[in-house]
């Protein structure tokens, strides 16, 4: 598996304080509340507790803090 070819789906990532590993192979990862599609050269964002990428800091902000 190449981890530049887009038909290889998603990566499985493991998110720790301020890195990642990777577990399964994959250009990209989805964010957990737009859906979007984050290569994972531009993955800035995620939770560690809860184990979930983010798109950007608005994604993240609206996962994190909780509805009125």
């Amino acid at each position: 598996m190449n981890a530049i070819d887009p038909s290889s789906g998603p990566a499985s990532l493991h998110y720790g304080d301020g890195e990642f590993a990777v577990l399964k192979p994959g250009p990209y990862v989805v964010c957990a509340v737009s859906g979007k599609t984050i290569p994972l050269e531009a993955l800035r964002y995620w939770s560690a507790e809860r184990q979930e990428p983010y798109a950007s800091p608005a994604e993240a902000l609206t996962r994190m803090v909780p509805a009125e």
